[in-house]
Order: structure tokens, then C-alpha cells, then sequence
């Protein structure tokens, strides 16, 4: 196994401690801030030591490769970007404090999704639909490494797929904008120009993300281990479960938990990394 090492800044001397620590044959240069430590061994202390000096690190088989995979299925709000979109629709109500609190209970899986959802959205009724346009043109951010993410799985024929307990109508830009393949999410109601406080439609919550994901899988023809998913929230894990790789991203500790990584500290470029 080799263990690949990232971090805003990842320091020499850290480097050599690793090596020491895993027995490592040889260090190679990843990219800016990553390394790969050949035919590392776990070590009891390796997580510990890394989290100190802010490190992600993750074995990940010799013979990986990014042309392995076939499917990167994502999640948006503080995954692909830096908010959570309901929350700053909100704030033009005044009232993100009290949609973040269920926000947050909700990616912390404190409180079902749905019920979670549609308390949020009630609480945006009569707001006017062009307070969408400004979060997305005044808020709305990408996460660092989100472009050069998705350029290098397009460059390796990877399909992407975006989806999100948000809403199609900043899902529906990000596709456009990074070229994603697919896109789903919530529909707001909207009449006579303000938000009804209602989602159209079906709820896109955890179990939909994960049917999308076979949807597409199946679509295809692709074989489960072949599929890569990203998220930070408990209404992601069904889908981080049903793919071959599941990656918590900046994520809430029950996903950092049962993901097959977890990265928290490098941007969402080092998903390129772990994936050969």
C-alpha cells in the first residue's frame, strides 16, 4: 500500500517523521502539497500525528489507477461549495440563524432530512424569487480545488453527477458552469415572483441520492466498485455506502466515520489523488 499524504502545506520534516513511522520505501511528489509514501505500513499512532499538523492521509492500493473508475457522484452545499444555500436564502428573511440550527441537526443526523427540509423551506414563504439569483451570485463559492476536481475526471472520461438535497436552481448553473453530466435537486414553488414556501416534487434526500446513484450506475452499465462518492452530511452516507468509494469531505463526524476516507484539510482536487 501506498499512503498518500495532503495538506495546505505539507512540511518536509513531517515527510521524513512518516516515513520513519510507516516504514515507507520512498516518498514521491503528488502534486502542490501532496506526496505518495511507498509501501507504508499503519502505524497506531499515524492518524494522531497527522491530525496534529493538519495532514489528510489515506492508504490507498499500488495499483490504483483514475482510469479504474467510471462514476463520481457529488453533493453541493458544503461539499462542491463553501455554503449551504438554504441558510443564506434565509438570511435575506432574516432568519438564518434558525434554518442553520436545522441545518446543521440535520447533516449531523439529529433530524430526518425531509421533516428537516420542509420546515426550512416553509420558513422562505414570500420571500421574492431574485433573493435565489443574489445568493448565487453574491454568496455562493466554490470549495478550493472544485474546478481542478472536476476538470480531471471529465479529462479521464469520468461520468459526474451533481446531487443535492438543495435546489435546482443552483444546481442547475454549477452544471452548466463545470460541465457535469447530470444534475438533481429540490424544485422551489414559486408564484407571482416569491417562494410559496413549498418544494415541488418529490424531496431529494438521502435515499434519493443514493437511488440516483444506481440510476445512473446502472444506466451505464457500470460496476459498483467503479463509482466514487463525496459528501459531508448524514443524508449522504446512503450514497457514500453504496459506492465503491465513499469520501467525506470537510465532513460531519458520523460521515468522516463510515466513509472509506476522510479528507479535511487539502482541497477536493486531493479526491484526484486517492483515486491513482
Amino acid at each position: 500500500m501506498n499512503l498518500v499524504v495532503q495538506g495546505q502545506k505539507v512540511e518536509t520534516r513531517a515527510l521524513k517523521d512518516l516515513a520513519t513511522l510507516t516504514g515507507s520505501e520512498g516518498v514521491g511528489r503528488l502534486g502542490n502539497n501532496a506526496f505518495r509514501l511507498r509501501g507504508a505500513q499503519p502505524h497506531p499512532e499515524l492518524d494522531a500525528y497527522c491530525e496534529a499538523r493538519q495532514l489528510d492521509c489515506a492508504f490507498v492500493p499500488e495499483d490504483r489507477r483514475l482510469g479504474d473508475f467510471r462514476l463520481f457522484v457529488t453533493d453541493m452545499d458544503s461539499t462542491l461549495i463553501t455554503i449551504e444555500c438554504i441558510d443564506e436564502i434565509a438570511d435575506m428573511q432574516g432568519l438564518k440563524a434558525e434554518v442553520s440550527a436545522i441545518t446543521e441537526a440535520a447533516m449531523r443526523g439529529e433530524m430526518d432530512f425531509r421533516e428537516s427540509l420542509t420546515r426550512r423551506v416553509a420558513l422562505l414563504e414570500g420571500l421574492p424569487e431574485d433573493a435565489l439569483r443574489r445568493v448565487f451570485e453574491e454568496r455562493l463559492q466554490f470549495n478550493p480545488g472544485a474546478e481542478a476536481l472536476l476538470a480531471g475526471l471529465k479529462k479521464a472520461g469520468i461520468v459526474t453527477v451533481l446531487v443535492s438535497g438543495g435546489f435546482t436552481y443552483f444546481t442547475d448553473r454549477l452544471q452548466k458552469q463545470l460541465g457535469f453530466d447530470y444534475a438533481v435537486a429540490n424544485e422551489l414553488e414559486v408564484r407571482g415572483g416569491k417562494l410559496t414556501g413549498k418544494v415541488r416534487g418529490n424531496i431529494v434526500d438521502g435515499e434519493a441520492k443514493r437511488h440516483t446513484l444506481q440510476l445512473v450506475r446502472r444506466h451505464h452499465g457500470f460496476a459498483p466498485e467503479t463509482v466514487v462518492a463525496a459528501g459531508d452530511g448524514a443524508n449522504d452516507l446512503p450514497m457514500l455506502q453504496e459506492a465503491g468509494i465513499g469520501i467525506a469531505y470537510q465532513a460531519k463526524p458520523v460521515v468522516r466515520k463510515k466513509a472509506t476516507y476522510a479528507l479535511n484539510h487539502c482541497g477536493l482536487d486531493g479526491i484526484l489523488n486517492l483515486l491513482g
